[in-house]
């Protein structure tokens, strides 16, 4: 770990997770999460005024907890970066404020970065510099998209994304339907290891020739399977609830490791990284290990915990920018619950690319704070 390499905080709060992340060029050092997940469970979503509320208690005592796992100052980071990015507005305002907040009392640059460039940063974080080009499947509860990265920091290119539910969103659904709870994607993945992935013939949604080669739906999963699901109810029939888990599993994960390899093989890009929520599933993981050995593609997936919301994710990102000079942004930083993944990080229009630009803080009120 060298000395000079950037020392970054993170702070991601895009939907119901509080993430702050510390990392010192690609080594992490701390990832505090406080999650509001189970307040939501009654209510079988995210309700977007609850995570914004738990977010503002979360924020400070997570912050604290962070530096004191990393055994940092505050004083000693090289800059704040925050998701500016796609989400949840109230949710990410908290964040962006609090980044804010810090960055100026600091005296720190601050970096407003994208949700979804820093689900595929965060990789750096275990398996070392990503390689460019980057080919990235990034699947959640709020995305599914295939992108072609060949500059982290800068360059994000879309190929394809879900024209309608996304596939956690789908998992979620599916869950409700089978009375499993919420979230749903864990508990499917836990019964799926149980059942017949081949006992029903559940669709596979855009795969046919004519069909656009890289984006993504499941909302037709979804009804075939709540139909075969009610009809089995309908009949007086008992449902197979983990051959039904195995069998919808299959069909998401079957699409979209197929696409990402047909994008690789396509694009000449040799390395695929899968990202995000959904990532955490074992058999996404496995067909995709499986599928790539075969294409002859290496494999890279963060361990489960850096899959799901982090703020270690938008801590790497943040590093990335400093280490390579990238804009800081303004004090105006806004959130923008659509920012687009080609837009990687928002710099400012009077961009202070360097801590000592931000003379202007009063020295009493970092003294107060961080002596």
């Amino acid at each position: 770990m060298a000395a000079d390499e950037p020392l970054v905080l993170g702070i991601e709060t895009s939907c119901d997770e509080t993430g702050v992340g510390i990392v010192h060029g690609t080594t992490l050092l701390a990832d505090a999460v406080a999650s509001s997940v189970d307040t939501h469970a009654r209510f079988g979503g995210v309700v977007p005024e609850i995570a914004s509320r738990a977010h503002l208690e979360a924020m400070v005592p997570t912050i604290e907890r962070a530096l004191k796992t990393a055994g940092v100052s505050a004083k000693d980071l090289d800059g704040i970066a925050v998701t500016a990015g796609p989400g949840l507005a109230g949710a990410l305002l908290v964040g962006v404020s609090a980044a804010k907040a810090y960055a100026y009392a600091l005296g720190k640059p601050l970096y407003g970065v994208n949700h979804l460039a820093s689900h595929i940063c965060v990789d750096q974080l275990e398996h070392g510099r990503l390689p460019e080009p980057t080919m990235a499947l990034l699947v959640s509860g709020g995305h599914s998209s295939l992108l072609l990265s060949t500059d982290i920091t800068s360059d994000v290119r879309p190929l394809g994304a879900t024209i309608d539910d996304a596939a956690g969103e789908a998992f979620d659904k599916i869950a409700r339907v089978l009375d499993l709870g919420f979230p749903g994607g864990p508990v499917i993945d836990r019964l799926a290891k149980e059942g017949d992935p081949a006992a029903i013939a559940f669709p596979r949604g855009l795969s046919g020739a004519k069909d656009p080669a890289y984006d993504f739906s499941f909302s037709g999963l979804k009804t075939a399977v709540a139909r075969w699901i009610e009809a089995k109810r309908a009949a007086g029939e008992e449902v197979p609830v983990r051959d039904v888990a195995a069998s919808f599993q299959e069909a998401v994960v079957d699409v979209l490791t197929r696409k990402a390899v047909r994008a690789c093989k396509d694009e000449g890009v040799d390395h695929l990284m899968i990202g995000g929520g959904v990532a955490a599933n074992s058999r996404l993981r496995a067909l995709a290990q499986e599928r790539c050995e075969r294409a002859g593609i290496r494999l890279r997936v963060p361990r489960p915990g850096l899959c799901t919301d982090n703020g270690a994710m938008v801590a790497a990102l943040g590093s990335e920018m400093v280490a390579r000079n990238r804009a800081a942004s303004d004090l105006e930083l806004s959130a923008d619950s659509s920012l687009p993944v080609t837009d990687p990080h928002v710099p400012g229009a009077h961009a202070h690319a360097h801590a000592h630009d931000h003379d202007h803080v009063h020295e009493i009120s970092k003294e107060n704070l961080y002596s």
